[in-house]
């Protein structure tokens, strides 16, 4: 039961450290808008979208007001719009993706997820359709947002669809090189996708969901930091089991908080609730960043040996905080380290203390993965198919989602600034050691079985 007291108490006490609602998003199953004329299919589309999201802003930004914490972005999630172009060709995705990103523009919709493929296995002539169009669509659309499941536990690794991605990447780089190859921001490859997560730019509603759904993201990488900063002044000797006990009842307060906005935008709306994903997931803001609970916790440099074990110790915390708080969780919920969002982050990289060696090393034990890497843009495509190879294989062999979203930076050299703006921030481009010697390996093509574990009937 959610004691309405309790929480408020908790918002009024936390109001001052970066603590919001990071997003409300929208899950909306987009299935019964496929058919053979694709005029036919936007016009469904839009009229669908409308239908179901036309009030989603506003009464995100009432209840939030309400209780005093912002919902800082509103977003929709549609299922893989691979469905829709199933026996289409490019021009019905172009024309796909124009109708979500103009449908998002009138509803106020900051981003909206779901231009997804789901090839783990294979793909389906609407998934090559998909894939084909990427460097189009995300260099002509603002809000659009698309995802690529490319491993999983049970299925293994596509290294063709990997390979096929490490192509796709530098030609989307190219087309928004003006913008240091922004569109590859709003590209996720995932082993392991979640069919719940309302965090972009991986969002989309999965095939057991409900028609539509609520599903909220709570973050609180500055509340955490703050916590674990006044424990160590206000007492005695710690131990890092101290600490991460302080973290874990921080991680309570904050889902708690957020399930009550979520669960009443639900009822307001009249879908069903659906997840709350409390992940310490950073902003460019200066104090909002999960760096800087690291250096809270003592390490003084990203990067030095102890990052891991102090990702993987937080990590663990937020996750059972968050399972404590709420029958609910659902989506990464954990740690992200997206290195051109995070302050902290950015700047280890910047100053070279934060390989991207040890970078991979940390994802192994966080929620996500090698998220907003900006590599140097001169990167052999098999090079970048490599590196999202080696994500997933992290991810499916412990059985966990990873993610990867890689910029290659037109132009750009390791150490050479790049700024993006807004929530997506800036970095420096990351030296990738050893580029060009894995062409052989992932020309191979074909895919990588499935581990051993994964044979759990």
């Amino acid at each position: 039961m959610l004691r309405t007291d309790v929480i408020l108490s908790t918002i009024q006490m936390l109001q001052a450290e970066h603590l919001d609602v990071r997003t409300v998003t929208m899950g909306i199953n987009i299935s019964d808008c496929a058919g053979p004329d694709v005029t036919l299919i936007c016009r469904k589309l839009k009229q669908k979208l409308r239908a179901k999201a036309s009030r989603l802003v506003e009464t995100c930004n009432r209840i939030g007001h309400k209780y005093g914490v912002p919902v800082t972005h509103k977003r929709l999630a549609i299922s893989p719009a691979s469905v829709l172009l199933e026996g289409h060709g490019s021009q019905a995705a172009r024309q796909v993706a124009e109708t979500l990103d103009a449908a998002a523009a009138e509803l106020g919709i900051d981003l909206i997820g779901g231009f997804t493929a789901l090839v783990q296995k294979g793909m389906t002539p609407g998934d090559r359709v998909l894939l084909e169009s990427l460097p189009e669509v995300l260099s002509s659309t603002e809000r659009v947002c698309a995802s690529v499941n490319a491993a999983s536990t049970r299925a293994g690794i596509n290294i063709d669809a990997v390979r096929w991605l490490g192509e796709l990447l530098p030609q989307i780089a190219e087309r928004t090189a003006d913008r240091d190859g922004f569109g590859c921001a709003k590209l996720v490859v995932f082993a392991n996708i979640p069919e719940d997560n309302p965090f972009m730019a991986g969002a989309y509603l999965g095939a057991g969901e409900p028609e539509a759904v609520v599903n909220i993201g709570v973050s609180g990488p500055g509340v955490v930091s703050s916590a674990v900063r006044r424990r160590i002044e206000t007492s005695g000797p710690l131990t890092l089991g101290d600490l991460a006990e302080e973290i874990k009842i921080t991680a309570f307060r904050v889902a708690r908080a957020g399930e009550l906005i979520g669960r009443e935008v639900a009822a307001e709306l009249n879908v069903p609730f659906g997840i709350v994903d409390l992940s310490l997931a950073p902003t460019p803001q200066v104090g909002d960043s999960f760096g800087e609970i690291l250096k809270a916790l003592g390490i003084a440099r990203i990067g030095a040996p102890g990052s891991t074990a102090a990702v993987a110790m937080l990590n663990d915390a937020v996750k059972k905080g968050g399972m404590f708080a709420s029958s609910s969780v659902g989506g990464l919920s954990g740690a992200f380290l997206p290195v051109a969002e995070d302050a902290a982050l950015a700047d280890a990289v910047r100053q070279g203390h934060l390989s991207l060696e040890k970078l991979e090393a940390m994802t192994s034990v966080c929620s996500v993965g090698l998220d907003m890497v900006v590599i140097p843009g001169d990167t052999p495509p098999t090079t970048i198919a490599a590196l999202l190879a080696d994500e997933m294989a992290i991810g499916v062999i412990n059985n966990k989602t990873t993610a990867a979203r890689f910029i290659p930076a037109p132009g750009k050299k390791p150490g050479d600034m790049v700024e993006f703006g807004g929530l997506f921030g800036s970095a420096a481009v990351i030296e990738v050691r050893n580029s060009g010697y894995s062409g052989e390996f992932i020309e191979f093509g074909g895919r990588i079985p499935p581990p051993i574990h994964s044979l759990t009937n």
